[in-house]
């Protein structure tokens, strides 16, 4: 079996205008799935690692605590991802590891799950790897990110029942597995690079979100430093060309793994 695997966690809608950010509506709309309110259809495609010892999930979704609020805004389907990973023959025991890209609730409502009256970390074995800036910033929020994150409700059980491993900067995480700091999307997003014998990946998060984000100018809405996006793109792509590799996107609804030959960057 091979080591790099999507997960598919669902789907929700998300305002087009905001995610496409300056990417003109005329461009877009009549490529992606959009309802009458221009909300744009979004997959929460997780990228799942296994090697020898390690089961690695990248970002957990939505999880099943949203409130009726955001279920209206929303209209995510149904939690996916422990469905998802038992394709694979795994459970969330089997879990060893657990990369958050960033804290926003679509990447980092996964953490806890209900059940019934009862609140869970769903993987009770991993540890979970985060960029200190980006903790921080979820845990004391100024007044620009206060709406982006809820640390009560998605991370203060992780905080006092898990094991929390928060990293400044670049950090390989297990052989051929780097997390690399971007910011950008937000003050702590970090991407995953896994240089492995089966093939050279760059799974980019709320970098390069969808297929529509590839182009080098077109940033997010929700991107708190677009400049540093860009950057981080630039990254990416230099980074995938010297190795001919491979680009892992995790909004897309048609696409998941795009060769870095394919792209015009």
């Amino acid at each position: 079996m091979k080591p790099i695997h999507k997960i598919h966690a669902g789907y929700y809608w998300s305002d087009g205008g905001a995610f496409m950010g300056v990417l003109p509506w005329t461009l877009w709309n009549k490529k992606t799935q959009v309802d009458e309110r221009r909300r744009q259809k979004l997959n929460l495609n997780l990228l799942l690692i296994m090697i020898p010892g390690r089961n690695i999930l990248v970002d957990t979704g939505m999880g099943n605590r949203l409130s009726e609020k955001q279920i209206e805004i929303f209209q995510p389907s149904e939690f996916l991802l422990p469905i998802a990973l038992s394709e694979f023959g795994i459970t969330d025991i089997d879990i060893t590891d657990v990369v958050m890209t960033h804290l926003h609730f679509d990447h980092a409502g996964g953490i806890v799950t209900a059940f019934g009256d009862e609140d869970a970390l769903t993987f009770p074995n991993a540890r979970y790897w985060i960029q200190q800036s980006e903790w921080d910033m979820a845990k004391n929020p100024d007044d620009l990110n206060r709406a982006a994150y809820s640390f009560e409700h998605q991370l203060s059980l992780l905080e006092t029942e898990g094991l929390v491993e928060l990293i400044e900067g670049d950090n390989e995480i297990a052989e051929g597995i780097t997390l690399i700091k971007t910011g950008g999307h937000t003050v702590g997003s970090q991407i995953v690079q896994a240089d492995l014998p089966e093939g050279f990946y760059i799974y980019a998060g709320d970098i390069i979100p969808t297929y529509f984000h590839t182009l080098p100018a077109v940033t997010s809405a929700y991107d708190v430093a677009r400049k540093d996006t860009f950057a981080a793109k630039k990254l990416i792509y230099s980074r995938l060309k010297e190795r001919n590799g491979i680009l892992l996107l995790d909004h897309d609804l048609s696409h998941w793994e795009i060769p870095i030959s394919e792209l015009r960057v």
